[in-house]
């Protein structure tokens, strides 16, 4: 009986500390999907496209994504697949030399973890304000609001005559008279004795949700990286209530996060369709779809374009952080990752490029409503998602129930890729130290709880100046040398044809053209092109900014240890392996004996051979 008793303990004890697996590859895909289709799409890729030339962007984007999204994607799913390991410990058996390489990744989605959150944390502070009357971001009646506030409900309340400035309808005879002169047949419009001068072109107009983010949520106001300004405890409560929410989310690991996604992947797309249908009907819409289609040729010839290209390519594609191959790490062995890989990643681009359509749409309204130019309508800084979208919101049938379904649909976006940044941590500490595993709730509520902690700064006043320093320096050239990393490791120290061979050994069956490709992309094509674009971000770098508030030099210097910061664990593995183990010269680029396919790896103890006389 005791023996029974034995066996069956041991039996539970090896189920705790056994890795978790999918439950089917239709949940891989999700996941997949859940944590590349984010916020990333529908908030960074549209200011990053208004910001950059719109069609010019666009089409340096869709390059990026065959010559380096694309390999890099299905290349950290093919690690973790084949080795069934977290990043850190799939790196060091590939080669000692890039035993630190893992902790990078892990460094580098920690930071990303952290902020992230924060635009979590506006998409719930707007939901909780869809609840209020008139939606609170559609009107120019608040204190904040100044005297240039726009808005498109106020100025349908003014009679013909009429035209609203100044938190009031005024007159437009008397505002014409104001600037010496009279007012011309078309009430948004002065004459000067010689022409028609629109009023927009006189008054300085800011639109009510431009201002509703920047005084109200954020609570700028005159904060400056001196005088930071005091805590916005709204946004504290909603930093709160996020973590609080993902840590349930990613309670038992990829066992629950593997049901949400089934919800969270397939909600976004209704949303928006609605509101693309609705920017596409609304005057102006046409330009603003103009401008994000059409090329301007000579933007291309700019090499900033190219590395925000690059940038969001890894930014929207979650790689080099490590979280694709914790994600592919649960798969089974003969998953048909290629397959995959294709389909999340043109799934991605798809999305971002569709949301890019809602953006414009309305940004060619808002100018034709203003009477500016597109490019000028609004700030193309990150808050431009949370200004172009609200104002098409209002003009939607029902807007409060819109306003909650979208925001709720950004608030799940921006956990899905949560989701997936706390599990590779979390999987990384359980690979390392496996007797973890039965206190999986626990790692993963202590990983919540530091990345909460450290996020409380950006809750002030002057917080998103932190969050914009944060990014600027871990999601571009910083991770771009990750990358360039991981694919040297695989392609020019582990060997490309051996790697190619692993896909057959898991029964991936390709044609030889799809060979050519993988070979050429992970061997020249990626590589060169990473290297390039960072070469030439460091040449024509610029420091932080923000709403052309230039950051102090101390800041910038502080951004640049934070990008730094990333790197040094890839030193710190150099100066353990030369330490610490007997590998030299191309031992230090050669798989370890613990390196091979899921089920070979004996146990998850460090695999060099030490130094004798060390442990």
């Amino acid at each position: 009986m005791d023996q029974k008793q034995d066996e069956v303990s041991q039996k539970s004890a090896e189920k705790e500390n056994s890795r978790s697996n999918w439950d089917s590859p239709v949940e891989f895909v999700l996941s997949c999907l859940n944590y590349a289709i984010g916020l990333g799409n529908v908030w960074r890729f549209p200011y990053l496209c208004y910001s950059n030339g719109g069609g010019a962007f666009l089409l340096a984007y869709f390059i990026m994504l065959v010559l380096m999204g694309t390999p890099i994607f299905l290349l950290e799913l093919l690690i973790g697949q084949y080795s069934g390991l977290g990043p850190d410990m799939a790196f060091r058996h590939i080669a000692p030399i890039f035993t630190g390489l893992g902790y990078c990744c892990l460094l580098v989605v920690f930071f990303i973890t952290v902020y992230y959150m924060m635009i979590v944390s506006w998409t719930i502070f707007y939901f909780f304000a869809s609840f209020t009357k008139d939606l609170g971001y559609g009107r120019c009646n608040h204190e904040f609001n100044t005297l240039g506030c726009y808005s498109a409900l106020e100025e349908a309340r003014c009679s013909m005559n009429e035209t609203w400035y100044a938190k009031d309808c005024m007159n437009t005879e008397e505002l014409c008279q104001g600037f010496g002169m009279v007012d011309a047949t078309n009430r948004t419009y002065c004459y000067n004795g010689t022409a028609d001068v629109s009023i927009y072109n006189l008054v300085n107009r800011t639109l009510a949700s431009s201002e509703y983010f920047r005084e109200y949520v954020l609570g700028i106001g005159d904060a400056t990286w001196e005088n930071f300004g005091g805590m916005r405890w709204e946004i504290f409560g909603c930093l709160i209530f996020s973590w609080v929410v993902c840590y349930l989310a990613v309670l038992k690991g990829v066992k629950t996060s593997g049901k949400v996604v089934y919800f969270t992947v397939l909600f976004p797309y209704f949303i928006l369709t609605a509101l693309v249908i609705q920017g596409a009907i609304l005057p102006g819409a046409k330009d603003g779809i103009l401008l994000y289609l059409r090329p301007d040729w000579n933007k291309l010839t700019d090499v900033n374009l190219w590395a925000s290209a690059a940038s969001q390519t890894f930014y929207s594609f979650g790689i080099a952080c490590g979280s694709l191959i914790t994600l592919a790490s649960y798969n089974n062995f003969k998953n048909n990752c290629i397959r995959d890989a294709v389909i999340v990643s043109f799934t991605n681009a798809f999305t971002s490029v569709y949301a890019g359509f809602a953006i414009f749409s309305m940004l060619g309204y808002l100018a034709n409503q203003m009477d500016l130019p597109v490019e000028e309508v609004a700030d193309a800084g990150p808050g431009l998602a949370f200004i172009a979208y609200p104002e098409a919101i209002l003009r939607l049938p029902a807007s409060t129930v819109w306003s909650l379904m979208f925001f709720f649909m950004l608030f799940i976006l921006g956990l899905g890729t949560q989701f997936a940044g706390v599990e590779a941590i979390s999987c990384s500490i359980m690979d390392k130290w496996t007797h973890l595993r039965q206190y999986k709730s626990y790692i993963n509520l202590i990983i919540c709880t530091v990345c909460f902690i450290l996020a409380i700064p950006m809750c002030f006043s002057g917080g998103v100046y932190l969050f914009t320093l944060m990014e600027w320096n871990t999601a571009s050239w910083a991770i771009m040398l990750i990358g360039f990393a991981e694919v040297v490791a695989i392609s020019w120290c582990y060997g490309c044809l051996k790697f190619i061979g692993h896909m057959t050994h898991m029964e991936m069956s390709m044609r030889a053209l799809w060979k050519g490709y993988w070979w050429t992309s992970w061997v020249i094509v990626t590589p060169v092109t990473l290297l390039g674009i960072f070469v030439f971000q460091m040449v024509d770098y610029s420091p932080a900014s923000y709403e052309g508030y230039v950051f102090p030099v101390w800041a910038d210097v502080l951004g640049l240890l934070i990008g730094l910061t990333t790197l040094v664990p890839f030193i710190f593995g150099l100066v353990y392996v030369f330490w610490r183990t007997e590998h030299r010269g191309k031992a230090l680029f050669q798989n370890t004996t613990k390196w091979g396919a899921q089920g070979a790896v004996a146990d998850s103890q460090w695999s060099l051979t030490p130094k004798e006389g060390t442990e």
